[in-house]
């Protein structure tokens, strides 16, 4: 168990393909394997939280930091807009998105405190788990070959962000052609 923990903490998504097909090598239910996560997720917690806020506290003092923050605030702003404001739901999008750090950043800038903050945010992240869980399973049973399913799943991760967004890009620009993806 510590093993697919040590996966999960990993603070770039790679860490969560090889942790499930550890788990499921080692006969883990998919339960066990979801509580390891969200014990990930916690850690996150108690780690991220103290950094967010010193780097709050410092940004008071700093006219850079400050400046950062209020462009970290704004670009908050604006994602959570494309999901039609700030509230949970589209901070939960945000997280699912991003990272759940990302996530917790914009639940404090829309105003919500450490419980409230983290639980938006973790969600996000759940969901995002259970969506690469399933993909890595389904892909390996498909594949057969456990590296393979995490190497196709590691790029899904990587490269779907970024032809969403051209695609976004294309669609919202009334169809006109815009080149390649």
């Amino acid at each position: 168990m510590l093993a697919v923990l040590s996966l999960f903490v990993i603070p770039v998504g790679g860490g969560i393909p090889a942790g499930v097909l550890l788990a499921h090598a080692r006969g883990m239910p998919w339960t066990t394997t979801s509580v390891l996560y969200l014990v990930s997720d916690l850690l996150l917690a108690a780690v991220f939280e103290p950094l967010m806020l010193l780097f709050i506290a410092a940004s008071r003092k700093s006219p850079f930091l400050a400046r950062l923050g209020w462009a970290f605030s704004e670009s908050t702003r604006r994602l959570t807009a494309h999901y039609r404001g700030s509230g949970p739901l589209a901070l939960i999008m945000v997280s699912f998105g991003v990272d759940p750090m990302t996530g917790r950043s914009a639940a404090k800038a829309a105003g919500h405190g450490f419980v409230s903050g983290w639980a938006i945010a973790i969600t996000g992240d759940m969901f995002y788990f259970w969506v690469v869980m399933a993909s890595t399973l389904k892909l390996n049973t498909w594949l057969g070959s456990p590296m393979m399913a995490m190497w196709i799943v590691l790029a899904a991760m990587f490269l779907a962000p970024i032809a969403v967004g051209r695609l976004r890009k294309a669609f919202s620009r009334g169809g006109r052609e815009v080149g390649p993806l």
